[in-house]
């Protein structure tokens, strides 16, 4: 099975995913890096060029596409949880986790993160602070929905968020290879 990381912008899905992966000795998806890849531009030039429906039908071909493998360590974008298919996909092969972050938290790491301006695009045309509340707000409820499992990653670093991940997993008899302690685990 695949473990599958969803959330808001900058939650940290991908700092959390690839800490995730090595730690579990899997391999890592980013579907938003994997959109870029296949298409050679970036999901802000995706909206502007497209637009948001357009973009919305790569990611759900990408999140299908990816889903196929195993024992994988997924980052979805943003909003891949607003659409029922993403999420039927998501979970036919998967353990769900959404990393939880709170619009002010995640209006913070926006500002900081040098890649939300030139690659991510606004998704209203209102200031930032607003706008991710209002977004965070909307959203949450698709979150919640589509989670197996939720973390809070509000004022905790991606360490402290993958050993909580690997705690629910191990919970739910899925090994820790990056466990060296526990030989039963290896």
């Amino acid at each position: 099975m695949n473990i599958i990381l969803i959330g808001f912008r900058c939650a940290g899905k991908t700092t959390v995913g690839q800490r995730l992966a090595r730690r579990l000795r899997a391999d890592f998806v980013d579907c938003d890096e994997y959109i870029e890849t296949k298409t050679h531009l970036t999901i802000r030039e995706i909206f502007d060029l497209c637009g948001e429906s357009y973009f919305r039908m790569l990611e759900g071909d990408a999140i299908k596409e990816v889903c196929k493998l195993d024992g994988r360590v997924i980052a979805t974008g943003g909003g891949a949880a607003l659409r029922y298919k993403n999420i039927h996909n998501l979970k036919s092969n998967g353990i769900v986790f959404f990393l939880d972050v709170g619009p002010d938290e995640a209006a913070k790491r926006i500002v900081q993160d040098p890649k939300s301006k030139s690659r991510r695009p606004a998704l209203t045309s209102k200031d930032l602070r607003s706008e991710v509340q209002e977004q965070v707000g909307f959203r949450r409820k698709y979150y919640l929905n589509a989670a197996d499992f939720t973390v809070r990653t509000d004022q905790r670093n991606a360490e402290e968020v993958v050993l909580e991940i690997v705690g629910r997993l191990k919970e739910r008899g899925v090994s820790d290879p990056g466990d060296d302690r526990d030989a039963s685990l290896t």
